[in-house]
C-alpha cells in the first residue's frame, strides 16, 4: 500500500511545489489540506483545484473562521494573552486550529505523515509538530524547506520544469502571515532593527497620525465573551471583524517589537491586530471591575504563563488545558459593558458598568455617604506593618 502524506496547503508557490517534491522524495501520495482562518486571498475552491492540478491525490478545504474565533481567539481574549506584554499571539493561535484539521485528514485518509512548509528557524515548525504529536503520537512530521533544503530558487525551478499552474512572480520583500485576529510582517528591511516601518508594511490599520473623528464603541461581555457591539448581538468572529474595521480605521493595534523566539534567537516583528487589542483592552478593564483582588493578582501570573505556552506551541499540553479551567472560572462574573474611544492609535476606556461589579460607590466615595470605616485603618496598619517594624528594630540597632 502506498504511503500517504497530508500537507498543510496554502495555495502559494512553496506548498504547491511541495506536493510534487514530497512525492518524488518519498514516493508517497499527497493529500493537500487548506484551512481558512480569515487570512483572505483566494477562494477555497480555487485553492482546492490548484492542489489537485499540482499532483495531490486528494484536496480538502475547511472554512474554520468561526471555529478559530470561538475556540482559539476567545480563550486568548479571556486570558488577556499578550506575549512579552505586547503580542496577541496572532500566528500562534492559528497553528493549533490548522493542526486539528491536518490530524483529522491524516486519520481519515490513512496517512502516516504530516508535512508543513515551515523553515528550521521559526516558531511555527514547533507549533505544528508539537501539536500534531499531542493529538496523534504515531504520526510522523516532515518539512520540505527544512528537511530537504527546498529553497525558493529550487522551488521556482521545479515549478517551471513540471509546468505547475502557479505564478512564480517576484516575491514580496516581506514574510507575511495573517488571519482574522491579526497580521504579522517580518524580514526584508525590517531585519535591520534601526529601520522604522513604512506605511507600505500595514494593511489592517490606517495611519494613526492622520486627523480623523474619534469613534466611540460599547462592547458587551458575558462571562468574558464579547456578545454585543453597541447593543447589537454578535458572534465572536463578528466582534473581531467589526473591531478590526473600526479600530483599524483609527490606527489601533500596531506593534513593532523584538521578540524572543522559542528557538533561541531574537526576531524583529511588526504586527497589526486592531480587533484583538481593542477586545483585550476592554476585557482587561471589565475584569478590573468584576474580579476579586487576589484572584485578579494570581490570574495575571497565569496569563503570562498561558501566553508563553501558546507561543511555544503547547496549545494541547496538559498544563495549558489545566490553566484553561482556571481562566474559565475567573471569567465567571466578567459581565457588563465597556465604553471605549477609538482614536489616534489608542483604544481608551471611558466607561464601565456591570451587574457583577465589585465597585461599591459608597465605599469608594470621599463625599457624604462614605460607608468605609476609617477608624479601622489605624489598627490594620499597625498589624500589617508589625513584622517590618520588628525587623527594623533589629537591623537599625
Amino acid at each position: 500500500m502506498t504511503e500517504r502524506v497530508v500537507l498543510a496547503y496554502s495555495g502559494g508557490l512553496d506548498t504547491s511545489v511541495a506536493i510534487g517534491w514530497i512525492a518524488e522524495e518519498t514516493g508517497a501520495e499527497v493529500i493537500a489540506v487548506a484551512v481558512d482562518v480569515g487570512q483572505g486571498g483566494e477562494d477555497l475552491d480555487v485553492i482546492r483545484k490548484r492542489a489537485l492540478a499540482c499532483g495531490a491525490v486528494e484536496a480538502e478545504v475547511a472554512d474554520a473562521k468561526d471555529e478559530f474565533a470561538e475556540e482559539y481567539c476567545l480563550p486568548a481574549i479571556k486570558a488577556n494573552a499578550l506575549y512579552m506584554d505586547r503580542y496577541p499571539l496572532v500566528s500562534a493561535l492559528s497553528r493549533p486550529t490548522i493542526v486539528k484539521h491536518l490530524v483529522a485528514a491524516a486519520q481519515k485518509h490513512g496517512a502516516t505523515t504530516v508535512a508543513h512548509g515551515c523553515t528550521g528557524k521559526g516558531n511555527d515548525q514547533v507549533r505544528f509538530e508539537a501539536g500534531i504529536v499531542a493529538l496523534a503520537p504515531d504520526l510522523k512530521c516532515i518539512a520540505p524547506v527544512r528537511d530537504y533544503a527546498m529553497t525558493r530558487d529550487k522551488a521556482i525551478a521545479f515549478c517551471e520544469a513540471k509546468g505547475l499552474p502557479i505564478a512564480t512572480t517576484k516575491k514580496s520583500p516581506y514574510s507575511i502571515d495573517q488571519n482574522v485576529f491579526g497580521r504579522a510582517v517580518e524580514t526584508g528591511f525590517l531585519e535591520d532593527i534601526w529601520n522604522a516601518p513604512i506605511e507600505d508594511v500595514y494593511e489592517y490599520t490606517q495611519n494613526p497620525a492622520v486627523a480623523r473623528e474619534p469613534d466611540e464603541v460599547v462592547i458587551t461581555f458575558k462571562e468574558g465573551v464579547p456578545v454585543a457591539i453597541d447593543g447589537k448581538p454578535v458572534t465572536v468572529l463578528q466582534a473581531i471583524q467589526q473591531l478590526n474595521e473600526r479600530a483599524g480605521a483609527q490606527g489601533i493595534g500596531r506593534i513593532d517589537m523584538v521578540e524572543d523566539r522559542l528557538v533561541g534567537i531574537k526576531s524583529r516583528e511588526v504586527y497589526e491586530a486592531p480587533g484583538a487589542i481593542a477586545l483585550i483592552t476592554a476585557h482587561q478593564e471589565l475584569e478590573n471591575v468584576t474580579v476579586e483582588r487576589e484572584l485578579a493578582r494570581y490570574k495575571r501570573q497565569v496569563e503570562q504563563r498561558w501566553g508563553e505556552l501558546v507561543y511555544d506551541g503547547q496549545w494541547f499540553s496538559p498544563l495549558k488545558r489545566a490553566l484553561d479551567g482556571f481562566i474559565a472560572e475567573a471569567n465567571q462574573h466578567v459581565n457588563g459593558d465597556i465604553r471605549m474611544t477609538l482614536h489616534g492609535g489608542r483604544a481608551v476606556v471611558t466607561g464601565r458598568r456591570s451587574e457583577s461589579s465589585l465597585y461599591d460607590f459608597n465605599l469608594a466615595t470621599y463625599d457624604t455617604g462614605d460607608t468605609f470605616d476609617q477608624a479601622a485603618a489605624k489598627g490594620f496598619i499597625d498589624i500589617y506593618s508589625l513584622s517590618s517594624k520588628i525587623a527594623a528594630k533589629r537591623d537599625l540597632a
